[in-house]
Formats: structure tokens, sequence, C-alpha cells
């Protein structure tokens, strides 16, 4: 074990990870299943899906994906994620293991999936260092995730909640600025869709989102 590794502290968000299925749920009745779709439509080959949680996005990777490396450290959220496995139709394999250090050797992946997770991950430039490990040359990074918002105001706000945000939800962050992180660990971003998810026709504290594709250099 390395002296990073065994600085890390275990993530366990036994609360949290107890009411998640409930919040997806919701979510999806919502139309986060026509985003998870979207999100993966491209996806091919060999995929490393970070923090997988329960394993909400594995009936919608399409036929041209080969196998699904699923990584979630989080005991509750990593049993229901091989629940979630046994019944897909595409084959996943469920690890044990953190973003900052992923379970995959170096250049074995074709694409690396990022879905509501880079908002509570701790060492986000880290996690996408990984990511960048793990993808041959031009392989690709897919992105779904809720952001700052580019409304000064509605940033304010989402400042002003976040001081008590991460603690109610698994280390969630709500004022991120995902793109220029996903850009600043080397990525091109190809493109990106901005949108608001809306409730019931209303914002959150976490509607301003993005749905996106980067791509790791060829060299």
């Amino acid at each position: 074990m390395s002296t990073a590794t065994a600085r890390r502290p275990k993530v366990r968000h036994p609360f949290f990870a107890r009411v998640y299925p409930r919040i997806n749920a919701f979510a999806e009745a919502h139309g986060s299943l026509d985003h998870r779709k979207e999100l993966l439509a491209g996806t091919e080959g060999c995929v490393v899906e970070v923090g997988a949680g329960t394993g909400a996005n594995f009936p919608h990777y399409p036929a041209t994906v080969d196998k699904v490396i699923a990584v979630e450290p989080e005991p509750r959220l990593h049993k229901l994620a091989l629940q979630a496995a046994a019944g897909s139709a595409t084959p996943v394999e469920v690890r044990a293991g953190r973003a900052e250090e992923l379970p995959v050797p170096a250049g074995s992946a074709d694409g690396v999936v990022a879905s509501l997770v880079l908002c509570s991950i701790a060492d986000v430039p880290a996690a996408l260092a990984e990511a960048v490990r793990v993808l041959r040359p031009g392989g690709r990074l897919y992105f779904y995730e809720h952001i700052r918002s580019t409304d000064p105001r509605f940033a304010r706000k989402q400042r002003r909640i976040n001081l008590v945000w991460p603690l109610l939800a698994g280390g969630c962050n709500l004022d991120r600025d995902t793109e220029q992180a996903i850009e600043d660990a080397g990525f091109t971003i190809e493109h990106a869709r901005h949108f608001d998810f809306l409730v019931n026709g209303r914002t959150t504290p976490s509607s301003p989102c993005v749905i996106g594709v980067a791509r790791k250099p060829e060299n």
C-alpha cells in the first residue's frame, strides 16, 4: 500500500447511502433517465465508471460497450452496484476503490464515465489525473455533473448553501467548476450541453448541469 493510499480515509456515508436510492428514483422520475441515456450513447469498448453508486447507469450502456469496470468505494452503495451488475445485459465488474486511485491498469480503457460524482470526490485533480492514466491515447471522458451556475446571483446562493450541503449529501459540493477542472487535467472538451435540471418546473440548488464528452490527447 502506498503512503498516499494509506493517508486517504475510507469513503463511508452510511446515512446518505441509505437515502440515495430514493433520491435517485425521484431524479429518474423527473428526467435523469434521459440524461443517463444521453451521457452513455457514444460509449464503446472497455469503459471505467467512476463512483458507480447503485449502478443506475448499468441498464443504459449501449451494445457498443464490451465491458464496464465500475468502481465504487462506499460499502453500502458497492453492494447495491453488485446487485445491479448481476442483472445487467452489459458485462459489469464492480471493484472497490477510490477515484483518486483507480484499480485499473494504465491505458486499458476506451472511455471513463463520471456521472454525478465529481461533485463529491475529495481530490478532483487527482481523480481526473487517474482518468487520464487509465485511458488509451485519444480515449474519452463522458461526464454528467451538476455545476456552479454561470448566473452570479444563483452562484452566490449555491456558495451559501454549500456551507452545510456537503454534510447532508455525502460530501457533495454545489459550486464546482467541473469543466475547468477537466480542461486543467489536459482533456479537450469536444462538446458540452448545459441545462437546468428542473423539478416540477422549479430550480433547486443543484439544477445547473452539464453533459459532455472530453478527449485525452493522442500523445
